[in-house]
């Protein structure tokens, strides 16, 4: 219902609903005549066709919301194509064409329409029925012609003549086997109606005019309907097939029981619905199967029940624009007085077959299916057949219709039951008595939404809604309306302006434009009509912050505007909603001050401690922004609650001072803000209960509660930090609640926020070396702070968000900057050399690392302390080397995220001794990581004169984050060649302490990366002269019988390679032989087998055998 006419704005009122559908006629006809005249030239040529059909479906398209001006120029275009087709000297390819063309046509005015201008003369019946006997269903692309080919034969086949008669003498000579047509037009039905494609439903339209023939009924009607109902029972909804089957059969049917006369197919109903009920189509996974379900069954109940006009319905008296206004009471009069159903005459008592009450039941049934399609055609068959039924039993549909809206119910039954009371009530079928009942549910509906994880459902019962008070308004008087006016008017002016979705904010506001023109009574519906307009309510924000003002204006709206919103969208699961909702609350204060002072305020402070996260945070902003716009009035609370402070009133029982912890537990730092200010004002004396209180929550077991807590902390304000750094823990707090504890590895954001914190408050204090601890960061205290920021550095914890630990990282590499610059300024003699040099190797390091992001950011901390003249960093190590490697006028241009502009800048540091070991932890990482452009970023290639300084093996053993990358990096440097200096003397130390860590490193392992990655680096150091090449060799026939069979399959095939490249490691006189049994042996096969292999390798190679080790056994 609310696709009208599009515009770009809503500016424009009226005039943009004119400038939006300005067709007044076919203006594209001489165009279309031209395209048309033209196939005949241009259909052999491809490129020239497809432009042809492309500019004749752009054509068409412009009428598809307005149809009917195609109807004056429909025949002419007809009869242009069919005389291309008709054409017996017409190719093939033209042929298909016009018929392509002519579906284009009835696509966009409708094939209802369409299908009654072909020609349907006797001569047309038999060339058709040929024509369509020679194509093939099979052909992908002509399918129109056989579309368009089966509605041309139904017209066709609607001549007033027996069929019979066409046959001629068919029996006058028994040689001819020839079919009668009314045989070959049924074959052709049931053959078409088992296809897979579009003329499957033009095959049942033929079906639903050919099978109610007065002469084909008599003959073939009972045999088509077994036929059919053999399809339905036979065929499974499980295939392809069979799903096909089952389409074409229940729309045969449900064409049938539509078109067909009662008399005929009253007998054969029951057997219809058994077959149904017994094939429970509801229980099918396919949505179309359902649909057709519920179209047989409706047309079954209406063919049960006799066709007659129910005279209990409602039927609204004059539709007088005038009379509805109130400006002409005569003219109403005049025009007819209102229908009253309770004075009705009696109805003709007549007897409702049993299973008119099965269909119904299912009917109902289907209204709560989880198809859209399904619940709207059951719907209407609701509404249908309630019709046909007396006033006692049509009253108990409603009924039943109404059990639909419980909230037991999922959202598909409300949804459903807002299509049957919006049928029931547009076609009179819903008394005025039943609207008490109904009213209020449909309220409920406008703003039904029911939360399922991280979104919510409702948005389709809240635009079904809106067709319901669409429907209604045009259905019942306003008389009869007029009771229910106003809570249908808030609930719908808060759909359109208030609503999420934007396709419910445009039903609400169809709805608001039609409303008030039909009843009369909407009060001031033309003023909101104008300002809250189709167009207007498209944009969200504009709905809340400046339409919901000018219709709070309006005295009945302003309080169920602001319940809604502090009702239903404070705690609304999206949060841009939550901060609309409360920017919306402070511009709707003015409109009733007193009522958000004493009412709205206790409930959102109830709100604010309760248990759903999402409302504490909507409650507090609401609060924050309640209390700016009362202040902004001149309103006396603030005032009130300053001088309350002043008079040191006993607030220590006070649930907002008492329990302020759940207030900030996940709120965003600029509540806390909000809630401090407010705190600043009751009383500075029980800042330290509250920072306590902080400080204790800093170790709960919530991560959300830690992080609210943590920020709060860094957002305290001067006064209340003073004297509390020591004595009550903030600074300790907050470096424990940095560093990771065992067990509780998970709390990433904790750990963040705390470091955030820690900078913050560091930087609120200032520095002053000989100051309090207390009150400052001195010389008591500042290696604690550096000591927690810098531990931050090293957080590598993962996730199956991946590095998560990269979080805690950026925020103390911030944090550094901050503290350093602010002691720098005003206390550089607390930066001692040691914290210098340290702050430097680890910006270092992280800007030697592989994520590009984190990489930038280190980088420019790194450079901004360098560079930083006002003031400058006292004591960092090689300051003039750094200088000459990052020049100032560079810094600027020098892309960090870019690999290959980083890298080799940052591996020059590897010439400073100070910054060597940080240096290569981070290139290890990188050049061992994932990422292709960065490993060639850092490739040893390309800077082996500064990899040199990476020849003495770095002390202490590597963490298991660096080992993997780092044995890789090995691998690549050693394949470079970085070690050429050292391969010609015999065992180098370099080569006997890389063999001896890589041995400790995998002992033991099972992480097959890691011994992967070990034994390429073997494979590498084999290129060493002297006694530890042998030590090498064993080490690889160890690998060789590994207990992971695909550690022992790429060992061997590394070993292969290695013995081609390094043509020296074996006589030339077995290479043949080693090589062979490297290559064929299957090394997955079983250990007793492979050690024979293995072992003779050994002897080949010069080295001895491995030997197996008892157990010992005690």
């Amino acid at each position: 219902m609310t696709d009208v006419c599009n515009g770009d704005d809503g500016s424009g009122g009226a005039d943009v609903v004119a400038d939006a559908c300005p067709l007044a006629g076919f203006g594209d006809s001489a165009e279309t005549r031209a395209l048309l005249a033209s196939l005949a030239d241009l259909h052999a040529d491809l490129v020239t066709r497809e432009s042809a059909v492309e500019r004749f479906v752009v054509i068409m398209d412009r009428y598809q919301e307005q149809p009917h001006l195609l109807d004056p120029h429909l025949e002419w275009m007809m009869n242009m194509l069919l005389d291309l087709v008709r054409n017996e000297k017409a190719p093939p390819l033209l042929v298909h064409l016009g018929f392509k063309f002519l579906y284009i046509i009835s696509k966009v005015r409708g094939y209802k329409v369409f299908m009654q201008l072909f020609p349907h003369e006797v001569s047309d019946l038999q060339p058709v029925l040929d024509l369509l006997l020679r194509q093939d269903p099979k052909d992908t692309e002509t399918w129109e012609t056989r579309y368009m080919l089966l509605l041309w034969l139904a017209m066709t086949c609607l001549i007033p003549f027996d069929l019979s008669r066409l046959d001629g003498h068919l029996n006058s000579d028994p040689r001819l086997n020839r079919e009668p047509v009314m045989d070959r037009l049924l074959a052709v039905a049931k053959a078409y109606l088992q296809v897979s494609d579009k003329p499957r439903d033009a095959a049942a339209v033929l079906v639903s005019k050919f099978v109610t023939r007065p002469d084909v009924k008599q003959k073939r009607l009972g045999d088509f309907l077994d036929w059919t109902l053999a399809m339905v029972s036979e065929a499974s909804d499980r295939t392809m097939a069979g799903t096909v089957a089952l389409d074409g059969a229940l729309r045969s049917l449900a064409q049938l029981f539509k078109h067909g006369k009662r008399d005929d197919f009253l007998p054969y109903a029951p057997t219809v619905l058994r077959c149904l009920d017994q094939k429970k189509l509801t229980d099918s996974s396919q949505a179309m199967l359902r649909k057709l379900g519920v179209k047989v069954l409706q047309r079954l109940g209406l063919t049960f029940l006799k066709p007659r006009l129910a005279k209990w319905r409602y039927q609204r008296g004059s539709r007088s624009l005038a009379v509805n206004l109130g400006h002409s009471a005569v003219a109403g009069q005049a025009e007819g007085a209102k229908h009253d159903p309770e004075a009705a005459s009696p109805e003709e008592d007549y007897d409702i077959a049993e299973e008119v009450e099965s269909v119904i039941e299912q009917l109902l049934v289907a209204l709560k299916d989880k198809e859209t399609v399904v619940r709207w055609s059951a719907a209407k068959g609701i509404g249908r057949v309630t019709g046909r039924l007396p006033r006692e039993l049509a009253d108990d549909v409603v009924g039943s219709v109404l059990d639909c809206f419980s909230f037991q119910e999922t959202d598909n039954a409300w949804h459903g039951g807002c299509l049957a009371l919006a049928e029931l009530g547009r076609r009179g079928l819903l008394l005025p008595s039943r609207l008490p009942d109904v009213v209020p549910l449909i309220v409920q509906a406008l703003t039904y939404d029911e939360r399922r994880g991280a979104c919510s459902l409702g948005s389709n019962v809240r635009d079904a809604a809106c067709y319901v008070c669409w429907a209604f308004a045009r259905a019942y008087d306003p008389t009869e309306l007029k009771p229910y006016v106003n809570p249908i008017a808030s609930a719908l002016v808060i759909t359109a302006i208030f609503d999420r979705n934007i396709s419910c904010r445009k039903a609400a506001s169809v709805s608001d434009v039609n409303t008030p023109r039909q009843c009369g009574t909407f009060p001031h519906g033309i003023d909101i009509l104008t300002a809250a307009d189709y167009f207007a309510v498209g944009n969200l924000s504009n709905c809340y912050l400046a339409i919901s003002v000018y219709v709070a204006g309006f005295e009945e709206y302003t309080k169920p505007m602001i319940d809604h919103l502090v009702t239903r969208k404070i705690n609304h699961w999206d949060g841009t909603i939550r901060e609309l909702a409360t920017r919306a609350l402070h511009n709707l204060t003015p409109c009733a001050p007193e009522y958000m002072a004493n009412t709205v305020l206790p409930r959102l402070l109830a709100v604010a401690t309760g248990m759903d996260l999402h409302g504490r945070h909507g409650a507090i902003l609401a609060c924050a922004e309640i209390t700016h716009a009362l202040y902004t009035l001149g309103c006396r609370i603030c005032i009130l609650i300053q001088k309350l402070s002043l008079s040191r009133m006993p607030f220590r029982d006070d649930p907002v001072i008492g329990e302020p912890a759940p207030l900030v537990s996940a709120a965003p730092c600029r509540s806390c803000h909000a809630q401090l200010l407010i705190l600043y004002e009751l009383s500075q004396h029980y800042s330290k209960q509250l920072v306590s209180r902080y400080l204790t929550a800093l170790s709960s077991a919530e991560v959300q509660g830690r992080c609210g807590c943590a920020l709060a902390l860094g957002a305290l304000p001067p006064f209340m930090i003073h004297n509390k750094l020591q004595q009550v823990g903030i600074l300790h707090g907050l470096q424990e609640a940095c560093r990771v504890v065992r067990g509780m590895e998970g709390f990433t954001e904790a750990r963040r926020d705390a470091a955030v914190a820690l900078a913050r408050v560091c930087v609120t204090v200032g520095a002053r070396s000989q100051g309090s601890p207390d009150n400052v960061v001195c010389e008591a205290n500042v290696a604690g702070v550096y000591e927690a920021l810098l531990d931050c550095m090293g957080d590598y914890t993962t996730d199956s968000r991946g590095d998560v630990g990269a979080w805690v990282r950026a925020a103390a590499m911030t944090g550094l900057q901050d503290v350093t610059l602010q002691v720098a300024g005003s206390s550089p003699e607390l930066l001692t050399p040691a914290i210098c040099q340290r702050v430097m190797s680890c910006l270092a390091q992280q800007a030697a690392e592989k994520i590009d992001r984190y990489r930038a950011h280190a980088g420019a901390v790194f450079l901004r302390l360098l560079h930083s003249t006002e003031p400058a960093v006292p004591h960092l190590p090689h300051r003039e080397e750094l200088l000459s490697i990052f020049p100032p006028e560079e810094a600027e241009s020098l892309n960090w995220m870019s690999a290959s502009e980083a890298f080799p800048r940052v591996t020059r540091l590897l010439s400073l001794p100070l910054y060597r070991y940080h240096t290569l932890l981070g290139l290890a990482v990188s050049v061992g990581g994932l990422t292709e452009s960065t490993v060639r970023s850092v490739s040893p290639q390309r800077s082996t004169p500064n990899m040199l300084h990476l020849c003495p093996v770095p002390h202490g053993c590597p963490s298991i984050r660096v080992s993997v990358p780092l044995l890789k990096m090995l691998d690549q440097m050693l394949s470079h060649g970085c070690f050429e200096l050292f391969v010609h003397e015999d065992s180098h130390p370099l080569c006997v302490e890389l063999l001896a860590l890589c041995k400790e490193e995998i002992k033991k392992s099972k992480d097959i990366q890691k011994l992967r990655s070990c034994a390429a680096v073997y494979c590498g150091l084999i290129q060493f002269q002297g006694n530890v090449r042998k030590l090498i060799l064993v080490q690889l026939m160890l690998l060789l019988c590994h207990p992971f069979p695909v550690i022992r399959k790429s060992t061997a095939s590394q070993v292969y390679e290695m013995l081609l490249t390094y043509d020296d490691v074996v006589d030339l006189a077995v290479l043949n032989d080693v090589t062979t049994v490297l290559s064929d042996t299957n090394w997955e096969s079983d250990l007793t087998t492979l050690r024979g292999y293995r072992n003779q390798l050994c002897d080949w190679l010069g080295v001895p055998r491995p030997t197996l080790l008892a157990k010992v056994t005690c």
